[in-house]
């Protein structure tokens, strides 16, 4: 039997046919997308009107922290960036494939949402993790 990579996070689709995906959810009234599930707007404060939606896989950097101390077994320094997607939907993950030097890193820096191992983890069957992470866009 073959071990397959889980999402990580609830809001990561790993489609049995297709490519992983990020799932937001748009507000009917207000039109603002927001990363994961929810049943009322946050910014309008409409209640059930969020509809499913797969979030964009670009964006720009819009704030970032270089992380120098974290849990034991996570290697630092890594990048911990906020991104604005295409869609202005605001999500926070981690920041690879650039040097953690803010000389390396400047604001507004486009940058694409890639699908991966997370980190080599696995549960107690043997079955890997898939996050995602945002990587400078060549």
């Amino acid at each position: 039997m073959s071990k397959k990579l889980l999402p990580a996070v609830p809001y990561l689709k790993v489609p049995e046919n297709g490519d992983p995906y990020l799932e937001g959810h748009k507000c009917g009234e207000c039109h603002t997308t927001f990363l994961g599930m929810r049943n009322t707007c946050s910014k309008c404060g409409s209640r059930d009107q969020m509809q499913a939606v797969t979030l964009p896989n670009a964006g720009k950097l819009y704030s970032y922290s270089i992380v120098y101390r974290s849990f034991p077994g996570i290697e630092v320094p890594y990048i911990s960036a906020i991104v604005d997607l295409d869609d202005g939907t605001c999500i926070k993950g981690n920041l690879i494939n650039v040097e953690p030097d803010p000389a390396s890193i400047p604001f507004d820096m486009p940058v694409e949402v890639i699908y991966d191992d997370a980190l080599g983890r696995k549960d107690k069957e043997g079955n890997g993790y898939l996050s995602y992470f945002f990587q400078p866009t060549n």
